[in-house]
């Protein structure tokens, strides 16, 4: 399980760093000065050469990159010293940290957390603004996904049960249409029908996040805002899910283990909750696995839709307003999410099936 583990994280970092510097050269290149998108376009030469000083942005782009990984980096290079062009961490920038040992006659290296720089706009840590908008995109995505495996693997099992039947044939029909809506379309659709044309009867609003805002009350938790973003997140996923239960269980059924079950006098659903069930839930772990980290991504149009304030909501806001140090962060968390949740992945999967070693 160790060395397992240990080979997973191996990947794991070889894809950050392949995911660093892609999001670090993709957002650098596009057009647009952070500095006049801080100040205004009325701002004099001097107070912008001082910006880009500031920010790094008046060195070359791969000296910025070198600043960008050790600001990312957990062991990161400390200047001792005040440095007016400083190339690494710098103490007035990032005062937490543990020193472990010099490096020459100016820099020592540092144990500390991973720095993702501050807002343009704002002027808070990114990682402030990411710990505040994370948990209700993680209600949303958690609420999603639950919706969605619940319906999409019930609905898979008696498909799988009544195959050929209307009620097969209608599920793969509704899986269909639930996999060709993309969720900035759905979204909207479903936001006009039940949050506007229907909202005398389904009480729903149109737009909310998970918390209101009263004035003599404050903040106020509106758990029904949560229900309209959760199935217009959770629709694609679910036809996914209909679709891979009912024909991965077809494929378990037809085993031969599941043969001599029937064969040893065991009631047909016993057969299938109880022994084939739980091989073909496999592969739908798996999926659901991508899906959840992808939820997270695909969280951007549907929280803007439907006003949830969420990283995505965050994401789209750094991008209209060019900040690049929210854009970047967000993204690079997403990232890490999709590697942590595969290595968990991997983990189930191996203890699910007993066909499959760690080893």
């Amino acid at each position: 399980m160790i060395k397992f583990l240990i080979k997973r994280i191996i990947y794991g970092f070889f894809v950050m760093a392949g995911v660093v510097t892609v999001v670090f050269f993709m957002f650098n290149v596009l057009p647009g000065d952070p500095a006049r998108m801080m100040g205004g376009n009325r701002m004099d030469s001097v107070t912008i050469a001082n910006i880009h000083r500031d920010l790094g942005l008046d060195r070359p782009l791969p000296i910025q990159f070198a600043m960008y990984v050790n600001d990312l980096s957990p062991l990161s290079l400390h200047e001792t010293e005040d440095n007016e062009h400083f190339l690494f961490l710098n103490k007035n920038r990032y005062p937490n940290y543990t020193e472990l040992f010099g490096i020459g006659s100016s820099k020592i290296l540092v144990l500390k957390l991973p720095y993702l720089r501050r807002s343009y706009q704002t002027k808070r840590r990114v990682s402030e603004i990411l710990a505040d908008s994370l948990p209700e995109t993680a209600i949303l995505a958690t609420t999603s996904m639950a919706f969605a495996a619940f319906v999409g693997i019930i609905l898979g099992i008696f498909s799988a049960i009544r195959k050929d039947s209307w009620f097969d044939n209608s599920s793969l029909v509704l899986a269909v249409l639930g996999m060709s809506a993309p969720s900035f379309f759905s979204g909207i659709i479903i936001a006009w029908l039940f949050g506007y044309e229907l909202s005398d009867y389904t009480g729903l609003n149109m737009t909310g996040s998970l918390y209101t805002i009263d004035p003599f009350e404050g903040e106020i938790l509106t758990l029904k805002n949560l229900i309209l973003p959760a199935i217009t997140l959770g629709v694609r996923p679910l036809a996914i899910i209909v679709q891979l239960t009912r024909s991965s269980l077809l494929d378990v059924l037809s085993q031969d283990y599941i043969r001599t079950a029937k064969s040893k006098g065991l009631s047909f659903y016993k057969v299938i909750f109880k022994h084939a069930l739980k091989n073909a839930l496999n592969p739908v772990i798996t999926t659901m696995s991508g899906w959840f980290a992808s939820l997270l991504a695909g969280a951007v149009f549907v929280e803007f839709i439907f006003g949830w304030k969420g990283i995505g909501l965050e994401l789209f806001q750094a991008l209209e307003k060019y900040d690049l140090p929210v854009a970047m962060g967000v993204t690079l968390f997403l990232a890490v999410v999709f590697v942590v949740v595969n290595i968990f992945v991997d983990i189930i999967y191996a203890i699910l099936d007993p066909r499959v070693r760690l080893s």
